[in-house]
Formats: C-alpha cells, sequence, structure tokens
C-alpha cells in the first residue's frame, strides 16, 4: 500500500475538528525552535491550507512552500518537540488550524486518517534515509532510549487475538530482518531487546518490550530501510498486513502511538543531513 496524499481526505478531517479562518500575509504561524507551552495556552498546531502560500524557512533560508490543500506544522504536534522551521504566510491565507488535542480527537473519530500521514512520514523517512545514504553513512549510536508503542495491557490483548500468527524467538546476536529485503510482517518485541541500525552504521533505535519495527516495509510494500537484531533473547509478535491495517483502523491509541514513533525517528533522522 503507497499512501497518496488526498487534499479531500485531509479537508474532510480537517473540517471535522476545527474552522476556517483568515491569516494576513506576513503572519507568522510558528518559528523555528518553538517549543509548546500548554500552561500559557501555546499548544502545538498543524494547519490545513486552503488558499494562499506559505513559506517554509530554517536558519532563515526557504526550505520550501506550502501550496493549496497541503498539511503542515504536524510533526511538531505529533511528537511535541521543538519546531524544525518557521512558517510565514506569502500571501493571504486561509487555514483550519488543530491543536494537539483537536488532532487526538480528530483520529478517534476517524483513525484511518492516521494511514495518510504515516505514509507521507514514509515518503519523507525514504527521502532522507537517501540523503544521508549519499553524504555518508551512519555512525555511532544514535538513540540509546528504548521505544515503546504497545503498553503491556495492550500487546497481551495484541498476542490473544490480533495476530494470527504465534510468537517467535530469537536468541541474542540474531538477525531478525535486513536492509532491502522485502516486507512481509512487522514485529511487536514482547519480551527482550532489538537494535535497529541503517546503512551498516550505529544502532538508531533500541526497542524494548512494546516496541514495534518493520513497519515501513509493511505500509509502502517498498525494501526494508532498516536492518533489525537481537541485542538480547527475544521473543516478538508479528503483524501481517490484513492484522496491521485493521489496527490502525480500530485503534486510535494505537495509530497516535505509531505516527509519533515515525515522527521522532524522522526527526532524528534529518538533524543528521548535512
Amino acid at each position: 500500500m503507497k499512501e497518496i496524499y488526498s487534499p479531500a481526505v485531509a479537508l474532510e478531517f480537517f473540517k471535522a475538528a476545527g474552522k476556517p479562518e483568515k491569516v494576513p500575509q506576513g503572519s507568522v504561524f510558528f518559528t523555528e525552535n518553538q517549543k509548546a507551552r500548554p500552561f500559557l495556552f501555546m499548544r502545538d498546531k498543524m494547519y490545513l491550507l486552503l488558499e494562499g502560500e506559505v513559506e517554509l524557512l530554517a536558519r532563515k533560508k526557504s526550505i520550501g512552500t506550502v501550496k493549496k490543500g497541503q498539511i503542515f506544522g504536524e510533526m511538531a504536534s505529533i511528537t511535541h518537540a521543538p519546531r524544525s522551521a518557521s512558517a510565514v504566510a506569502k500571501a493571504p491565507c486561509r487555514v483550519i488550524a488543530l491543536d494537539d488535542k483537536q488532532f487526538h480527537a480528530g483520529l478517534r473519530k476517524n483513525p484511518s486518517f492516521a494511514l495518510m500521514l504515516m505514509g507521507i512520514m514514509i515518503g519523507r523517512l525514504r527521502e532522507t534515509i537517501a540523503k544521508l545514504a549519499e553524504q555518508t553513512t551512519l555512525q555511532g549510536d544514535a538513540v540509546q532510549k528504548e521505544s515503546v508503542v504497545f503498553d503491556p495491557k495492550r500487546l497481551a490483548e495484541l498476542a490473544d487475538g490480533l495476530s494470527s500468527d504465534p510468537p517467535l524467538y530469537f536468541d541474542r546476536g540474531k538477525s531478525i530482518v535486513q536492509e532491502g529485503q522485502t516486507g512481509v510482517r512487522m514485529y511487536a518485541v514482547i519480551e527482550g531487546r532489538v537494535a535497529v541500525s541503517m546503512m551498516g552504521g550505529g544502532v538508531i533505535e533500541r526497542l524494548g518490550p512494546g516496541g514495534v519495527f518493520g513497519e515501513l516495509a509493511l505500509l509502502d510494500q517498498s525494501p526494508r530501510a532498516a536492518s533489525a537484531v537481537a541485542e538480547t533473547d527475544c521473543s516478538l509478535l508479528p503483524i501481517n498486513r490484513a492484522a496491521f491495517l485493521l489496527l490502525v483502523k480500530t485503534s486510535p491509541d494505537f495509530a497516535e502511538s505509531l505516527l509519533g514513533s515515525l515522527a521522532e525517528r524522522l526527526r532524528l533522522l534529518t538533524s543528521r543531513v548535512k
């Protein structure tokens, strides 16, 4: 499944959760490195551009333009990380803005919208990986924390019913998936720890119980973008494509968690592009 961005789907989602508003030319939507402060009612927002044009700037240099029908600012709303760029109205604009609470409420009404956002992020991830491959190989351990998507209760529910495949076991040091392979399943870690690496470099992510990997290839049906090795003896729950799609469409919590995982991975790799 290669998710294609649909302005009509985005419009339906945003209109259900927010209202259009006019923004004068020259207005700043957000600034680079800006961090939300909910206690001052400065919440992270994402935007759908209905009319006009928005310029994106990083280090005061233009890095792109948002056109009518496109979404921008979604990364900070999903990850709550500082803004990676500034956004300025190049012309009078009309937008629908959703803060993080409105976005999460919208996903609970229409969790399948997350599939489209995942498709967008995966496209960006693969572009970023290609840039990193051109400039150098990744070196050193970039991430030390363990990434978690499922809480223990949800993971137990999955193991009992949603996955039709039994758990798989890997001894310490064994390869689980390899970069470039065709991916037909993603995996959730039940026990143990898994290390994920790219382009023959260092570890970019460590996954403990509740962590997932392999979802990129499952989503867009392209070769795997990373390799995974068992750092300890591991028990893994394989999730096939049908079960994955069911999860995203029926579980807003899973969709939100996976979006956050993808966005954080994208933020990490983008920061390493020179």
